[in-house]
């Protein structure tokens, strides 16, 4: 690994483009060094499935310009699309297929002058928490390359926290964004609900439960990523509320005092593991600390009622999806195309009835609007990110004998619901405050209120602020001698 490499691998994408502006650097330059970080250690997390090297490399080389101009970038091989490149969305299904158009929000990433260097590694269909698809093989954690990423963003987090690129692309049905910052020890910020655009091919996702966004490791560089890619494009369903300044003026501005509700037990009433809870009581006092007032609180509960509806949303996305490509594709998928939990998943959905559906639908939005009464009392709510530490690899896979295996085992790292900020639309993040005794980061969960990622963007700055965690490097990544399996 080159010294130069080194040395613009420890900068977040702010700085690296920083580098640029000044002519210290070019772009050419700070692709063709995060060309070399990938192949040094992608052989050994499997982050980038999709090498798009020489399409960047002619784009740095043709100039680019923009906030961002020259900081490499990656995309995640889930609903975001660019024309005349490979897209699977992790499943054997799509093996073969080639992108025909590209979607807006990588044409709004390109604009802000980001140069795109591959697609990133998912579980199929991104309907796991964790990055293990049959297709590719697993993603690695570069904190301990025996455990998961989580999911479904884990290649995108791998790459980040590995230091392969600054930031990536990630999108969120129900934690997917969160989740793997968690356990990769990054800043995730889930948007609210439609603050990115899914243009041209989507309204909305799964009734508005999933968004658009990315991973990166300070808080700066997401407020002034979402500064350049939020907004509707023409024809959208909805809009999200318009900020009423700039997000990246948010993060670097201190909260006033703020009441914060939290929880250490999960959805079904019990405590998550002790590092999570620990986690959890680290913040606590550090939210304290900042002088902020700290509230245990319990958010409206779960119910069958809530689980079954969450079920048939989940059973009825997947039957859209694998219905979707059959349309595109012009077939049904082979009896080996279709991993045992998605096919679980799609059996179900193809059973349900689209008043099933819209009930499921309806009685979600009646707890979102019990929750965000709740929220009428709080200005954020906290709990751990996740309810483990982060799974080994191999724990959270189905088999045809056994389809649900990797809902249930799965199920047990994501007791806490962050499904919760989906079916509401809320904004949520998590936050890299804490790591265990083995060396593993464990995130911290924060629930904002509909339309307010500005709350979430200064608090997450002064914690930022008061605990940096950007210098913290695992022990696979840029500097670190590679751990092979």
């Amino acid at each position: 690994m080159s010294a130069v490499a080194e040395e613009l691998a420890a900068l977040d994408a702010t700085a690296q483009a920083e580098r640029v502006r000044a002519g210290d650097v070019d772009a050419v330059e700070l692709v063709e060094t995060a060309i070399e970080r990938i192949e040094t250690l992608n052989p050994t997390l499997n982050a980038v499935i999709t090498p798009t090297f020489d399409r960047a490399l002619a784009a740095a080389r043709a100039g680019v310009a923009g906030p961002f101009a020259g900081v490499p970038f990656l995309v995640k091989d889930l609903a975001i699309e660019i024309e005349g490149v490979r897209f699977c969305e992790g499943s054997r299904f799509l093996r073969d297929h080639i992108s025909t158009y590209t979607s807006e929000l990588v044409h709004r990433f390109e604009r802000a002058g980001l140069v795109v260097l591959g697609k990133t590694n998912t579980p199929e269909f991104g309907m796991v928490p964790t990055t293990e698809p049959v297709h590719f093989g697993p993603t690695r954690n570069p904190w301990d390359v025996q455990r998961s990423t989580s999911g479904s963003s884990g290649g995108s987090a791998a790459a980040v926290a590995s230091r392969m690129v600054p930031m990536a692309h990630a999108d969120d049905l129900g934690g997917s964004i969160r989740y793997p910052a968690s356990a990769c020890g990054l800043f995730g910020l889930k948007p609210t609900r439609a603050r990115v655009s899914y243009a041209p091919r989507y309204g909305d996702v799964a009734s508005g439960w999933a968004c658009e966004f990315a991973l990166t490791r300070s808080v700066r560089d997401a407020a002034a990523l979402l500064d350049v890619v939020a907004g509707p494009s023409t024809g959208d369903p909805y809009v999200a509320p318009s900020p009423t300044r700039p997000f990246a003026l948010e993060a670097a501005a201190d909260p006033r005092p703020l009441r914060i509700g939290y929880t250490a037990r999960t959805a079904a009433g019990t405590p998550g593991h002790a590092d999570c809870v620990a986690a959890l009581d680290d913040a606590v006092a550090l939210f304290e600390a900042l002088g902020h007032e700290v509230v245990e609180a319990e958010l409206p509960p779960f119910d069958e009622v809530t689980g079954g509806a969450i079920g048939t949303v989940f059973n009825s996305a997947t039957a859209w999806i694998v219905g979707y490509w059959m349309r595109e594709l012009g077939r049904e998928p082979e009896s080996d195309e279709l991993e045992p939990l998605t096919r679980m998943y799609w059996d179900l959905g193809r059973e349900t009835r689209a008043g099933d559906y819209l009930m499921a639908v309806e009685e979600l939005q009646r707890l979102s609007r019990r929750i965000a009464r709740f929220l009428d009392s709080y200005d954020v709510f906290v709990n751990p990110t996740m309810s483990e530490p982060p799974a080994p690899i191999g724990e959270i896979t189905s088999t045809p004998d056994e389809p649900s295996r990797a809902l249930e085992r799965g199920g047990r790292t994501v007791g806490y619901s962050g499904v919760i900020a989906n079916f509401t639309g809320n904004p949520a993040m998590s936050v890299p405050l804490y790591w265990n005794t083995d060396g593993l980061p464990i995130g911290v969960h924060v629930l904002g209120r509909f339309g307010d990622e500005a709350t979430l963007l200064q608090l997450a700055g002064q914690l930022e602020r008061a605990r940096p965690w950007i210098d913290r490097a695992p022990p696979v990544a840029v500097g670190a001698a590679p751990a092979h399996s």
